[in-house]
């Protein structure tokens, strides 16, 4: 079961995340030198990313890494590491190293073996896993009844990253084509936390706690897996 931290209001829950980030970075970088930092998009996470980025923490010693992505490039809208450079990765932040998912392949699928190699390299356990939850139930791009989603969400699967073809919908626009860690990989993560706005998302983390079906729901296989702790962050 997960740990809930409900706040009164964002500019609290945004403080209070920010804190149990910096602490856990700074608790890896203690303990094993350098930490890693899994980071999603959307709007939810922005300030909590620049507030952690004025945070004069080792940087240089900490490598933040995409949750998900879109296949699209840097420069077209919803990029998640164009967001990411312009969210997290200022201020003190500027010092930290960032690995993204997208490739020069044409496809997802064509581009996962490279992007596996790329994140078989980063330090593990991760750090800190940051995770956002869509009004469709997905996290990460682990969208309900996906393409390559029951693949992603094998729990003994040694994958760290998979393709994805989401049905498209209104929440996920017209990038179907992603990729995301699997469930495998997230739960590599020594801190898994979740963090949701407003009452309507609200609505949808109580209903995925009411029910069993993964696929229909696939943030169920983060709240529902006994492996590791999560915290459900969340204000109005």
């Amino acid at each position: 079961m997960a740990e809930e931290k409900f706040f009164q209001d964002r500019e609290r829950l945004v403080q209070a995340l920010v804190h149990d980030c910096a602490c856990e970075l700074q608790k890896g970088i203690k303990e094993s030198g350098n930490a890693s930092f899994l980071v999603s998009g959307g709007s939810s996470p922005e300030p909590v990313y620049r507030e952690l980025s004025k945070r004069p923490l080792p940087w240089s010693k900490i490598t933040a890494a995409l949750v998900d992505e879109r296949w699209v490039e840097k420069s077209e809208s919803g990029s998640n590491a164009a967001f990411i450079e312009k969210s997290l990765l200022q201020n003190y932040a500027g010092e930290a190293a960032f690995l993204g998912m997208k490739n020069s392949h044409a496809t997802a699928a064509e581009g996962e073996q490279e992007c596996e190699r790329s994140y078989a390299e980063l330090q593990r356990p991760f750090d800190v896993c940051l995770l956002g939850m869509g009004g469709d139930g997905h996290t990460a791009s682990l969208f309900p009844h996906a393409q390559g989603l029951e693949d992603a969400l094998n729990p003994e699967s040694d994958k760290l990253c998979s393709a994805i073809i989401a049905n498209q919908s209104e929440v996920t626009g017209s990038n179907t084509e992603r990729m995301t860690l699997t469930l495998s990989a997230i739960l590599q993560a020594r801190n898994i936390k979740l963090l949701i706005t407003g009452e309507e998302k609200l609505k949808v983390y109580r209903e995925a706690l009411l029910g069993s079906d993964e696929m229909e729901m696939p943030v169920r296989s983060i709240l529902k897996q006994g492996l590791k702790p999560v915290t459900v962050y969340w204000a109005p």
